[in-house]
Parts: C-alpha cells; sequence; structure tokens
C-alpha cells in the first residue's frame, strides 16, 4: 500500500506521539510504503528545522533523514486548477494521485478533498485502523 503523509502527521510523530507516530512506526515495519514528492520534501524540511528549535532536547534530524531517504520520491505534479481549500495543501493530493497513494491527514483542507480523483484522505487513527484491517485481510 502507497501512502502519502502531510507534514503535520510527520511532525506530530517526530515530535508529539499519538497515532501520527504509530503511523511513523507501521512504516517503519514496513507496513506500507511512504511516497513523497520534492515540495513536500522541502516542507518538512523547513517545518521541522523551526519546530526543532523549540524542542532542542529533540534531535529530529535523523528521524528525517531516514524518512526521506527510504521513502520513495516521485515527482512534483501540477493541477490547472485548485484541488483544495488551501491550494498549498495540493501537493499532497498531487503526489498521491501521480502514485496511487492514499493520503494520511488531520488537516481540514485535505479531509474535505476526500475522494478527489478517487484519492482517500484518511484521519491518522482511521488509516491504522484499516491498515489493522488490511494485515487482518492478508493474514
Amino acid at each position: 500500500m502507497k501512502v502519502v503523509l502531510d507534514t503535520n502527521v510527520l511532525i506530530s510523530g517526530i515530535f508529539f506521539g499519538g497515532p501520527p507516530r504509530a503511523t511513523l512506526d507501521a512504516w517503519t515495519a514496513g507496513r506500507f510504503e511512504l511516497i513523497l514528492s520534492p515540495s513536500m520534501v522541502d516542507e518538512y524540511v523547513r517545518t521541522c528545522d523551526r519546530l526543532g528549535l523549540s524542542h532542542p532536547a529533540l534531535d529530529y534530524q535523523p528521524i528525517l533523514a531516514s524518512v526521506i531517504g527510504h521513502a520513495t520520491l516521485v515527482p512534483d505534479t501540477t493541477h490547472p486548477q485548485p484541488i483544495t481549500a488551501d491550494p498549498d495543501d495540493d501537493k499532497f493530493m498531487l503526489c498521491a494521485h501521480s502514485s496511487d497513494a492514499l493520503v494520511v491527514s488531520g488537516d481540514k483542507h485535505l479531509l474535505e478533498a476526500s475522494g478527489w480523483k478517487g484519492i482517500q484522505v484518511l484521519k491518522p487513527r482511521v488509516f491504522l485502523d484499516f491498515l489493522s484491517d488490511e494485515t487482518e485481510s492478508a493474514g
């Protein structure tokens, strides 16, 4: 299964825990393929660097480097019309569309765009339940 993580899920997983951390742990365990685009990587790095200033005890760089180094990178694509109410979020939908992936996000704009071109957008907790159901079906 191919998955695109929006920045908030990645950041929450690295810095705070909860379902976003469990999502990253599932990826580390090889339960899904993480898909990234260059514009997503740029946003991940900028956001981690900014948040890292207020959390100096957390060495986020090895985790971020692992994510970037072990995910599948696909080219950025464009779309002539906005996809979400926040065009900055469109990169996640475009990445998912170009790679036949689903999006994991708690972002209101992305959740509202679920279904665009058949792309599912799931909240982290819902995704974890979905992943568990997939594992049980395969086993």
